[in-house]
Parts: C-alpha cells; sequence; structure tokens
C-alpha cells in the first residue's frame, strides 16, 4: 500500500508540471489539534475518549487550476493523542486531493478525500505493529487566505471507517489486548508559501 500511495502522489504531482492554467507549487507546515478513536482497555474493556493534544505536519503541494482548483498535497504528519491509560503517538503520510474555488478576494473554500498511509504508532512509548490497515481514506475540509504568496487555511479531517491496533498494554496486569481506533479526528492550521507559478 506504501507503493501505492507513493505512486499516487508521482504521478498527481507530475501532471503539475503540465498545467496551464495557473499552476504553482510550493512548501507548508503548521500544528494539528488532534484526537484519535475511542480506547478499549483489555481490563473489563471500557470506551475511553482521548483528551486532544497538539501534533505538526509539514509537506508539499501543488495548485492546478485558478478559479476552480484542484490541490494535491503530499504531507508527513506526527499526533498524539492523550488517554488515562498512556499516550497515543502516530506518524503517517498524508495525500488530501482538494477541489476549491475562490470565494471573494482572497478568500477561498476546498474539500476533497484524503488518502493516508500509517507509518508509526505507539502506546506509551510500545510500538505497535498490529494496525487493521495501514492505508486509509478520509475527508479534509475547510477554508484558507491567499496573500501573495503566502496562504493559511484551517480545515477539519476526519477518518471514514474505525481502523483499530491492537496491543497488549504493560500498565495492566490482566492478559489481553487493548484496542485503539487510530481513525483522525483534528483541526489543522497550516501556512503555506507558493515557490513556483503566479501569484
Amino acid at each position: 500500500m506504501k507503493q501505492t500511495l507513493l505512486t499516487v502522489a508521482f504521478v498527481i504531482f507530475s501532471m503539475a508540471a503540465f498545467a496551464q492554467s495557473d499552476p504553482g507549487f510550493g512548501v507548508k507546515a503548521g500544528l494539528n489539534y488532534n484526537a484519535n478513536g475511542d480506547y478499549f482497555e483489555s481490563a473489563g474493556d471500557a470506551a475511553r475518549d482521548p483528551d486532544r493534544n497538539i501534533g505538526y505536519h509539514l509537506g508539499v503541494f501543488t495548485k492546478l487550476g485558478n478559479k476552480i482548483y484542484v490541490r494535491p498535497e503530499l504531507i508527513y504528519t506526527k499526533t498524539k493523542s492523550d488517554y488515562e491509560g498512556g499516550d497515543f503517538d502516530m506518524s503517517k503520510l498524508d495525500l488530501p486531493v482538494l477541489v476549491g474555488t475562490k470565494v471573494i478576494g482572497p478568500l477561498h473554500v476546498f474539500a476533497g478525500p484524503a488518502f493516508q498511509y500509517i507509518l508509526n504508532t505507539e502506546f506509551d512509548g510500545i510500538s505497535i505493529d498490529n494496525v487493521e490497515n495501514d492505508f486509509t481514506v478520509g475527508l479534509h475540509i475547510g477554508a484558507g487566505v491567499n496573500l501573495g504568496r503566502l496562504g493559511v487555511d484551517l480545515r477539519y479531517e476526519r477518518g471514514f471507517s474505525e481502523n483499530e491496533a491492537n496491543f497488549i498494554n504493560n500498565n495492566i496486569t490482566t492478559v489481553g489486548e487493548s484496542r485503539i481506533d487510530t481513525r483522525p479526528d483534528q483541526l489543522i492550521l497550516s501556512l503555506s508559501l507558493k515557490l513556483g507559478g503566479a501569484k
């Protein structure tokens, strides 16, 4: 699945080189206000909602079109969720493919599918290899403002389906697996800089 994600990213970014209507590419970075899904502890199998925490992301993007545009992005994301039983850390590659339109002046809105490939997951320092699906799909929806080559946007990301990670929690004496739903549920604030193309 990792090869599939990288192949799709390569094809989309290659297409950008041939776009004629206000093409552009650039870099972006920002903060994620994140929480993953419920934590089901092996002892009593009680669901616990996570406390949100701050993560970060950085990546590249390209833009095809002007008033109505397509904007694929390739982003490395690091998130953290706090549970009573410990902290859940996740790193992933995201490939949102956004369709947007200008609204008024520099304001634009956008939405689109976001393909994610989970690179690594840890619970309280324990590496988790047993994730149901490494490759999942979610949704990005948001709005932004472009001021010359600088852009700021705020978006919401939500995974479409549950994607559980199973592991043994060393803090619990009873034998049995605990489970965490790795599906993202987050607000994402990004600052972008357009390096090529028209302003």
